[in-house]
């Protein structure tokens, strides 16, 4: 991440305090309302940026997430829905983001359509426990994953340009 857009991006993120998982009961909600005003910075900086790319929303325990994300290639928006799961080991474990259409299109990816992050972000997850959040999974591995897999998907056929429906 060593250039200033990926800078300045990270430096729009605010870290988290809270070392609490879904099973600190009390921590939690105070682990959670960390996450969102993370997520909000993370989004409201994107949006000033013109780089809006995805939209998350959680069950009401904060534990399930949903959403869709979107990528533009060659002027056209390929748009998915991602889901995960706060791990119980949370924030000690990231969370494991998937695309479920995506599901055996790239070995990049596990089963369930899980995308891979062990090598790069995994560790830097490791290395900033408490730190970092849902917000720094989004910015720092599924938008990598998508910018770098999924133009690669395209190119090689294998994600075809859906146009949505009007109606």
């Amino acid at each position: 991440m060593g250039d200033d857009k990926s800078k300045g991006t990270l430096s729009a993120i605010p870290l988290l305090k809270t070392n609490a998982g879904p099973r600190d009961k009390e921590l939690w909600s105070q682990r959670l309302q960390e996450e969102y005003l993370s997520l909000i910075a993370y989004v409201e900086h994107n949006k000033k940026t013109d780089n809006n790319w995805f939209h998350l929303e959680s069950n009401s325990e904060g534990t399930r997430w949903f959403g869709k994300c979107w990528i533009i290639h060659n002027l056209l928006k390929y748009e998915f829905d991602i889901e995960f799961d706060i791990p119980v080991t949370f924030p000690t474990t990231s969370p494991e983001i998937a695309i479920p259409e995506l599901d055996g299109k790239t070995a990049k990816m596990y089963r369930g359509g899980k995308i891979c992050l062990s090598d790069h972000f995994k560790p830097l997850w490791g290395r900033n426990v408490p730190k970092l959040g849902i917000s720094h999974a989004m910015a720092l591995g599924l938008g990598p994953w998508l910018a770098v897999e999924v133009p690669d998907l395209i190119e090689k056929g294998i994600i075809t340009y859906k146009e949505k429906d009007s109606s």
